[in-house]
Order: C-alpha cells, then sequence, then structure tokens
C-alpha cells in the first residue's frame, strides 16, 4: 500500500475543502456587508479605490481567521463522509493501515492551518485590521469609548491619578486627585475639585486644590485656587480604543497588558482573553478535526447529512462553550487563561474518547 498517495490525497481533498468553503462564506460575508454598509459609503463619499483596497482586502484575512476552526471540522465532516458512504475508509483499513496511521495526514494539514491561524492572529491580521479600523473611523463609526466614571491610573511605580467622573468633549476631570506612595506609605497627596486640560500649555490645570505632604512625623498642608502641572497624564489616556488590541501584534499585546496593568485598567481581564485565545484558537483546529474524522468515518444511514448535522451541533456548542467561557473571565473572577483553554480541554478529551471508539 502507498502511504504517501494516500496521504497526498487526504490532504488535498481537506484543504481543498477547507479554502473552498472558506472562499463561499467570505463570499456571502462581503455581499451582506457591502449591503449593510453601502448608505455610510455613498454618504461620506468613500472612494472605491479605498473600500475594495483598504477595507475589504484587510476584511478577508481578518473573518477567514475568525471562521477557521468551523470550517475545519465542516471541510472533515463532509470530505471525510463521502469517504466512508462511499466504502473508501473500510477498504483502507482492510489493506492492512491502521485508523491512526490513517489520520495522520488530518493532523498533518490541522497544524498546517493551526500554524497559518496562529501566524494570521499574531503578525499579519494587525497591521490589516489597523487599515480597515482606520477605514472605519473615518468612513463608518467610531470605535472609541471614554473612560468615565469611577477612572483609577498609575502613571508611574509610585504616582496613582482617581478622577470621580471624566468629561471627553471639555476634557476635564472631577473630583481629580493625585497620589504618591512609596514603600514607607503615602508621602503626598493632592485632592482638588476639578482638573482641565490646557492644550495651549499641554498642562492639567487643577481649580480649587489642597495638597498634604507627609515626612515622617512631620506633615504639611498648602492649597491654592489653581495649580498647573505636568504630570504624565493625557487626555487620550481617558479614552479607550476598544478595537486597539485587533491591531498589535503579539509581542505588542504583551506590552500593552504590562502597561494596562500599571494603569489600573478595568479592561485588562478582556486583554487578557485576547492574548490567550490568539493561541487556544489555532490549537481548537486540531481539536475539532480529530472529533470531526472520529465521528464521521463510521458508514452511517445518515451518511453525510447526519455526519454534517451532528457536527455543526457540536461546533456551534464549541463556540458557545467558548463565549461563556471568557465571559466569566471578563465579567467574573475566573482566570484568562483558564477560561479561554477549558473548551479546548473538554472538546480534546472527547476527541480523544471518539477516536478510541472510532473503527479500527
Amino acid at each position: 500500500m502507498d502511504y504517501k498517495k494516500i496521504d497526498r490525497y487526504i490532504i488535498r481533498k481537506f484543504l481543498g475543502t477547507f479554502f473552498y468553503a472558506i472562499g463561499l462564506i467570505i463570499i456571502i460575508v462581503i455581499i451582506f456587508d457591502i449591503s449593510e454598509k453601502i448608505d455610510d459609503f455613498i454618504e461620506k463619499g468613500a472612494p472605491l479605490n479605498d473600500i475594495i483596497l483598504k477595507y475589504y482586502l484587510n476584511f478577508i484575512p481578518y473573518f477567514a481567521n475568525l471562521f477557521s476552526p468551523l470550517f475545519t471540522f465542516i471541510a472533515v465532516i463532509y470530505f471525510t463522509s463521502k469517504l466512508a458512504s462511499n466504502s473508501e475508509i473500510i477498504a483502507v483499513l482492510s489493506s492492512g493501515i491502521s485508523f491512526r496511521r490513517l489520520i495522520r495526514p488530518y493532523i498533518i494539514s490541522a497544524v498546517f492551518i493551526a500554524l497559518l491561524s496562529f501566524l494570521l492572529s499574531n503578525f499579519i491580521i494587525p497591521p490589516a485590521n489597523k487599515r480597515r479600523l482606520d477605514f472605519e473611523m473615518l468612513y463608518i463609526k467610531s470605535i472609541t469609548q471614554t473612560r468615565d466614571m469611577n477612572i483609577h491610573i498609575q502613571i508611574s511605580p509610585e504616582t496613582f491619578i482617581y478622577a470621580g467622573h471624566y468629561n471627553n468633549e471639555t476634557n476635564t476631570a472631577w473630583p481629580f486627585s493625585i497620589e504618591k506612595i512609596n514603600d514607607k506609605g503615602l508621602y503626598y497627596k493632592l485632592t482638588s475639585e476639578y482638573a482641565k486640560w490646557d492644550s495651549v500649555k499641554t498642562k492639567w490645570s487643577i481649580q480649587n486644590y489642597f495638597i498634604r505632604t507627609i515626612d515622617g512625623m512631620n506633615e504639611k498642608i498648602r492649597s491654592g485656587k489653581q495649580y498647573d502641572t505636568a504630570i504624565s497624564l493625557k487626555p487620550s489616556d481617558f479614552i479607550e480604543n476598544i478595537h486597539n488590541i485587533e491591531t498589535m501584534n503579539f509581542s505588542e499585546l504583551n506590552k500593552f497588558i504590562k502597561k494596562e496593568k500599571l494603569k489600573g485598567s478595568d479592561s485588562v481581564s478582556f486583554y487578557q482573553v485576547e492574548k490567550h485565545k490568539r493561541i487556544a484558537f489555532p490549537f481548537a483546529t486540531v481539536v475539532l478535526t480529530l472529533i470531526g474524522v472520529s465521528l464521521s468515518s463510521r458508514k452511517m444511514r445518515g451518511g453525510i447529512g447526519f455526519h454534517l448535522g451532528a457536527g455543526l451541533t457540536l461546533s456551534f456548542a464549541f463556540i458557545l462553550f467558548m463565549q461563556v467561557s471568557t465571559t466569566f473571565a471578563t465579567n467574573g473572577n475566573l482566570p484568562a487563561v483558564i477560561a479561554v483553554w477549558i473548551p479546548n480541554i473538554i472538546f480534546g478529551a472527547m476527541g480523544w474518547y471518539l477516536l478510541r471508539i472510532a473503527p479500527k
């Protein structure tokens, strides 16, 4: 038996079905997206060249990668069911090839897609997203949101800023305070009625302030009407670009998370989920491939229809599980790495079980 010929046949079928399915869904998504956004394109006078090259050309890799685990699963289910219904798998197993040897080309194909997904997520899609999101900011909608209540920002190892509210239109924070803390405790605290950004002086103008300075047992208090300070804080620090992390590669995202932790950002868990998903999501391709080949390699009365139905049910269950677990990370106390990897662990165990009971 020519193993290499069978390997090439399965890999060609696997990757061919996968890229064909991804191509079809991308065409459908683009058509629906055009119908939804065409009014914005016309109203804001978006040039056709920019729509094609800056938006949709950078739109394709993002959505192709988004759908890759799902369509890997569908591709495996579809062409393996056809092999099973034509008794080709039975013929291969009868020739002396073990089932474990049969799934080798499936694993090779899945690892190839997973590596491609990892490279896309971490190195190719981020710069493409920057161009796409810049286009959206200009011609479609704003994607920023203001951190406007109970804001805590650490601007240096010892300096902490607090603002009860922030108005993005007037660049005003109120009430406003600055605290400096070292290993001995609090040694400086400024409290004020409000602080307003002076764009001419590029400083914060602090109004109706009290400053408390502590040096051991000595304490000094002074107050005033106005105090200008050039602290390492800008109005942009009060604004979050909620899609900003989509434009960062893996290294930039790690540095950004460290910076946000230093600031005391409430969105750190969301950023950590994104970081771990960039590794776990490609790995899901291998997990779903194992489930797909184990599930669809058995010849059954329902044929391809039954296998596709069961496959779609499992794939949507996986996506739902992923969404629920990551919600516990972003809105609860579940660590991001656990929340992101739980679906892979559970469905990986399911794939291992299905592999054991698959026809030998």
